[in-house]
Order: C-alpha cells, then structure tokens, then sequence
C-alpha cells in the first residue's frame, strides 16, 4: 500500500470495499433465513403464549357471563394466539368429535370455544363453562417444553377450575410457531381428557 501512488491507493481500497460489500451480501441473507440465527424462542414466550391462552379461556367466560361481546372476544384470543392467519392449524379440542374433530378453520375453533356455528351444531361452547381458573403444567418430561428454532412445542396437562371448585384435567399438546410478527401462535393444540382405565 505504502508503494501505491494515491490514484491507485484510491483503486485499492474501493476494490477492497466492494469485495467487502459483496461478501456481506452473501451473508446477511442465509442469515436471515436462517430462525435459528434469529432471536431464538426463549422458555419464557413459550410459558407468556401458554399463560394467554389460559386467561383468554377465562376472559371469554366472564365476559359471556357479563352478558358482554364474549363473540368478539373469542374471536381476538383466536387471532392472537392461533396461527390461522400465516398459517395452518391442526386443532384438536378436547370434546370435539365425529367429523367435526378436527378443527382446521378459524370458524370452526370459534364455535367451538362459543357455541354456533352452523357446521358444528354439536358445540355448546367449551368457554361459556364459565372456568374461573385456568393453569397449566409441562410436566411430560423434566421441562416438557422443546424449542427448535422458530418452532415450540409443550407437552402437559392444563388444569380448569369452575365456580363450584371442581377442576378438571386435560391432556395438552401445543405447538407454536414465531410468527412474522414475532408473536408465538399456536400450529398445533391436541386436547383430550386423561384415559382412566375400568376398574
């Protein structure tokens, strides 16, 4: 460099810094499509999106109860924490059944959380139960929750209290997925009531 007259010292560097640039335009893109070199899920959105979806069930109740928009409110507690936008869900409530078991549309979902929906006619709303507590636990292995990348996944039991005190347990399987908004919604929920053998 020192060699160099200031024309081709002048040369040298801009060559440099366009080999540079060049290299760095490589690189930010695999990057970026790269989840795992994005912010990473951590356990504590993962337990936040859990803890959402348990007060939005309760939310839902005592809004009904209240003889409020409980519709209204269904349906924002599934647009935020179900990934029907962006994405696909597999939804599987925990007393859905016959054909309408699976529930892969947002109105499907709604109906069943609120009853109504005239393709689900067996629907009387899992929400309109008035839970006036909801907690959950991923207790299917020493932490119950996986992250890999932009993908979550918990497994556990959810726990539902009514007003008389009585709770009752149910299998859960979630997954979420980061969505473009950074939000975790859930792509997965599997739900049934635990298998008690005859005695």
């Amino acid at each position: 460099m020192q060699c160099l007259n200031p024309a081709s010292r002048q040369k040298h560097l801009l060559r440099t810094l366009f080999a540079s640039l060049a290299c760095l335009a490589m690189i930010v893109p695999a990057y970026a499509a790269d989840p795992a070199k994005k912010d990473a899920i951590t356990e504590a959105e993962v337990n936040a999106a859990q803890q959402a979806w348990c007060d939005g069930l309760v939310k839902i109740g005592k809004v009904h109860k209240e003889a409020g928009d409980y519709k209204a409110v269904a349906a924002q507690v599934i647009h935020d924490l179900y990934d029907y936008n962006d994405g696909k869900v597999f939804f599987k409530p925990t007393l859905a059944f016959g054909k309408n078991t699976f529930r892969p549309t947002r109105e499907g979902a709604l109906s069943y959380f609120v009853g109504g929906g005239k393709d689900f006619p067996e629907d009387t709303g899992f929400a309109l139960k008035h839970w006036v507590k909801v907690r959950y636990d991923n207790n299917a292995a020493e932490n119950g929750i996986q992250i890999h990348g932009d993908i979550a996944i918990t497994m556990g039991n959810v726990y539902l209290t009514n007003a008389n005190g009585d709770e009752v347990t149910v299998d859960k399987t979630f997954v979420f997925r980061k969505c473009k908004d950074g939000k975790l919604r859930l792509c997965v929920h599997k739900s049934a009531l635990p298998f008690e053998p005859a005695k």
